[in-house]
C-alpha cells in the first residue's frame, strides 16, 4: 500500500530515462528523492493479471504493453505481467517488440500496427510475431522473412466492424490467398486471427455479437484454405471482465493490467492501480486575505491561508485545463489545488491550520485511492476524458520508479 506521509515512504527502484526527457534521479539515503515521479506498483500489476487469468479460464492472456505499457514501463511490466499469468506480450510497433526482445523478454511477442514501407527485417530476426493488415503489408513482411532467411509467424487482423486497423472485407480473400501462398512457400506460419471491439466498454450492446460473427466467419474462410490460426482473440480488457463468450483462445486485456477499471460505471472489478503520480513539496507559505495565487489570479484567498507550492505542472502531464479542479493527497488528508496550473508548478491551498505539512513531504496527485486519496479516474471525469489519456500523459521531468517483486528474474 502507497501512502503519502512525511518519511515512511517506500524505497522506490528509479529507472534511467523516464518518459525519455529526463534521467530518472537516483534516490537513496545520499541524496534526495525526485521532485515529480511516477511510482509503478509491480505487484499491483500481478494481482491484476492473476486476475484476468481467472477471468480467462482456459484461456490464455496477451498482456498489452503497447505505448510503454501505458507509460508504466513496457520491460518492467512485461516482466511482471509473464510471471504473473500471462502467456504473451502485445504491442503496436516492431520497434516496440524488437525493444522487449533487446531486453531479454523471450516470450511471444505480437506487433499489430505498421505502415507497409515499414523494415520488418529486425522483428523478423527477433522472432516476433507480426500482425497484418492488408495484402501489402504481408506481401513486405514476406520480402522480410526471404531477406532474413527464416520463417516468420503472422497473424491476420480482421476488421470487424471498427473499421480502423484491419484488413476490410473488401481485401480480406486477396489477403488469405497470399497468405495461403506464403505458408506453402514456408515464408511464413499462421499464428493467429483477431479484431479489435467498437464497444466493449458497453458489454451488451449488439454490435459486439455482430464483430464476433464476423471474426468466426474469417477464421472459417482461412480454415478452407489451410490456414489454421494457432489463436483466435477478440476480448479486450472490458470482453474479459464482462463477456466469458468471447474468449476464445486468449484474451488481450490492457488498461486492467494497469488497475483501470475498462467500466467504470460497473466498478472496479477488484483491479489494483498500479501508477500514483506525486511530488514532493518545494515551498511552504502564508498568503493573506484577498491575495491572488498563480497566473491571472483566478483564485483569490477568502481568508489568511497557508499554500504548498508543487514542483510539477503541464510539462511534466498535469494538464493546464484541470486547474482549480483536483485535489492532492498529503498524508490522510485531501487539499484543493487552486489557481492556474502553470508549466513547472502547481499551488494547493493548505486552509488556515496545515497541521504538521512541511517542505519535503509528498503530496499524491493520483493514486491508488488509499485513505481515500484520489484517483485517476477523478482526473478523467473532470476532464471529460478517460483515465488511458492520464496515466499515458505523464511525461517531462517525472521520473518512473519501481515498488514490487514482481517479475523478478523473468525472461
Amino acid at each position: 500500500m502507497i501512502i503519502a506521509a512525511h518519511s515512511d515512504r517506500p524505497t522506490p527502484v528509479p529507472e534511467a530515462g523516464a518518459f525519455s526527457l529526463a534521467p530518472a534521479p537516483r534516490a537513496s539515503s545520499s541524496g534526495p528523492a525526485p521532485q515529480a515521479e511516477a511510482l509503478v506498483d509491480l505487484d499491483a500489476v500481478a494481482h491484476n493479471v492473476r486476475l484476468l487469468c481467472e477471468h480467462a479460464g482456459d484461456a490464455g492472456v496477451m498482456a498489452v504493453v503497447k505505448a510503454d505499457a501505458y507509460n508504466h514501463g513496457a520491460v518492467a511490466v512485461g516482466r511482471a505481467a509473464l510471471a504473473a499469468g500471462a502467456t504473451e506480450l502485445g504491442v503496436t510497433t516492431v520497434d516496440e517488440a524488437v525493444a522487449l526482445r533487446e531486453a531479454g523478454i523471450t516470450a511471444p511477442v505480437v506487433s499489430w500496427l505498421h505502415t507497409a514501407d515499414t523494415d520488418f527485417r529486425p522483428a523478423v530476426a527477433a522472432n516476433v510475431e507480426i500482425a497484418v493488415s492488408s495484402p501489402r503489408h504481408l506481401h513486405a513482411v514476406v520480402d522480410a522473412a526471404r531477406s532474413v532467411g527464416t520463417t516468420v509467424a503472422v497473424s491476420m487482423k480482421v476488421d470487424t466492424g471498427l473499421n480502423r486497423n484491419g484488413v476490410s472485407a473488401f481485401e480480406l480473400d486477396a489477403l488469405l490467398d497470399g497468405l495461403a501462398r506464403a505458408q506453402a512457400e514456408g515464408a511464413i506460419r499462421f499464428g493467429g486471427v483477431f479484431s479489435h471491439l467498437a464497444h466493449a466498454d458497453e458489454p451488451h450492446n449488439p454490435v459486439i455479437d455482430v464483430q464476433a460473427e464476423v471474426l468466426r466467419d474469417a477464421v472459417a474462410r482461412a480454415a478452407r484454405l489451410g490456414l489454421r490460426a494457432d489463436r483466435v482473440h477478440l476480448a479486450n480488457s472490458a470482453a474479459t471482465l464482462t463477456r466469458p463468450d468471447l474468449r476464445f483462445d486468449m484474451v488481450r486485456p490492457g488498461i486492467a493490467l494497469y488497475g483501470l477499471s475498462p467500466v467504470p460505471e460497473l466498478g472496479g472489478f477488484g483491479l489494483r492501480p498500479a501508477m500514483t503520480l506525486r511530488a514532493r513539496i518545494a515551498l511552504v507559505k502564508k498568503v493573506p486575505a484577498g491575495a491572488g495565487v498563480s497566473y491571472g489570479h483566478t483564485w483569490i484567498a477568502p481568508r489568511d491561508t497557508t499554500v504548498a507550492l508543487l514542483p510539477v505542472g503541464y510539462a511534466d502531464g498535469v494538464p493546464r485545463s484541470l486547474s482549480g479542479r483536483f485535489d492532492v493527497q498529503i498524508g490522510s488528508r485531501r487539499f484543493p489545488q487552486i489557481g492556474r496550473v502553470c508549466m513547472d508548478q502547481v499551488v494547493v491551498d493548505l486552509g488556515p491550520d496545515p497541521g504538521s505539512v512541511a517542505e519535503g513531504d509528498t503530496a499524491i496527485l493520483f493514486g491508488p485511492g488509499d485513505d481515500g486519496g484520489p484517483v485517476a479516474q477523478e482526473w478523467a471525469d473532470a476532464l471529460d476524458t478517460i483515465h488511458y489519456e492520464v496515466v499515458t500523459g505523464v511525461r517531462g521531468r517525472v521520473a518512473r520508479s519501481y515498488v514490487g517483486s514482481a517479475g523478478t528474474g523473468v525472461r
